[in-house]
């Protein structure tokens, strides 16, 4: 009864402290964020005061998800060093309870806490976040998307002084690059219909998709027969292959859908994969931030060097995200794959933090 009710107070201690630690995190990117967008909307015509707000509202859940480990791995420091301090934790030692005892509780609260940021958190940013974009290229009058994938095949949209057109593909290839079974719904600056264009293929070229096998119809006139035919485009290849929504803004749960439709559209998909795998491994990342807190900060205030341990653990954990984006890098230029970019940081960090604490521990 004693242990149930203790574990239960260490619990809450430590997700009062993490939960104190993340609102503040998420104030001060809410803040700079905020700057930032002020200091680049002054060169933007359409930019007002309480739509650069709602951007970067919209934006900061998407930001804060990226430094939650550091805000757990703070809020459990300051947690340990607060019973510390309070001699709470000299009281439990001394009633025989070990260190893994009042640990426990904060490594299960931390898998809670990373289960419910990866299930319910993470959609939310995620929508918040493609909201934000929205919001953005229509302020600057861009065209947010060009390649979308559909039952009825791929369709790709380009918008230009000129007019607008309409590409329909039952096939891509080469990133969006090359298309086959291609039908096009051209219209003028007015947006009326002008023709239609079915081709083999068609593939994009610097400034214009090079059709081959061309029919044309028109109103009024007979199809025209062309072996090759110059459509032009203001679109790049960059901006097809961007076209997909980025990782960031694919919810958890929708992640699987787009891992299959890139790889249908030719398009890469490393960073999906790599992008589930990091959100699957996120509650075991927050539990070896535990670990690695824990370790640097469950030494008695009487015995000195707490400020070096302090310190030592905020290192640890600054060289773990070091870490995490040189094997996401990797992982994104295929040459680790997804799982052991998205793993390799979580046994890392758990396993230095809990031979540390079976050191101090367990000598």
């Amino acid at each position: 009864m004693i242990m149930g009710t203790l574990s239960r107070y260490f619990g809450m201690r430590f997700l009062t402290s993490v939960v104190g630690s993340f609102i503040g995190v998420v104030a001060l990117a809410a803040m700079i964020d905020y700057v930032e967008l002020m200091r680049r909307g002054a060169e933007w015509p359409h930019a007002t005061a309480w739509l650069l707000a709602k951007i970067s509202m919209y934006r900061v859940p998407q930001l804060t998800e990226r430094i939650m480990p550091f805000s757990v791995l703070v809020g459990a420091m300051s947690c340990y060093l607060t019973l510390s301090r309070r001699l709470e934790l000299v009281v439990a030692r001394a009633s025989g309870v070990s260190a893994w005892q009042f640990v426990a509780p904060a490594i299960i609260a931390a898998l809670l806490f990373g289960t419910v940021a990866t299930t319910v958190y993470n959609p939310i940013s995620a929508t918040l976040h493609e909201r934000s974009k929205r919001l953005e290229a229509d302020m600057l009058g861009e065209n947010l998307s060009a390649l979308q994938e559909s039952n009825s095949g791929f369709w790709v949209r380009q918008k230009s002084a000129d007019g607008a057109a309409i590409i329909n593909a039952n096939s891509s290839r080469d990133q969006g690059a090359e298309l086959g079974g291609v039908t096009i719904y051209t219209f003028d600056a007015g947006a009326h219909f002008q023709q239609r264009i079915e081709a083999k293929t068609a593939s994009l070229q610097q400034g214009y998709w090079l059709l081959e096998d061309v029919r044309i119809y028109a109103s009024g006139k007979a199809p025209d027969i062309e072996d090759t035919y110059r459509l032009p485009s203001n679109l790049t290849l960059e901006q097809v292959r961007e076209s997909f929504a980025t990782p960031e803004t694919v919810p958890f749960w929708q992640l699987p859908t787009y891992i299959e439709m890139a790889d249908r559209a030719g398009l890469g998909a490393a960073g999906y994969r790599l992008q589930y795998q990091q959100l699957l491994a996120r509650p075991f990342l927050l539990a070896a931030m535990v670990l690695l807190a824990a370790s640097v900060s469950l030494r008695f205030f009487r015995f000195g060097g707490v400020q070096k341990m302090v310190l030592s653990g905020i290192t640890a954990g600054f060289l773990l995200f070091v870490l995490s984006k040189i094997t996401e890098d990797m992982s994104k230029s295929e040459l680790l794959s997804p799982v052991a970019a998205a793993w390799i940081p979580v046994v890392v960090g758990g396993l230095t933090g809990f031979v540390a604490l079976l050191y101090q521990e367990d000598g």
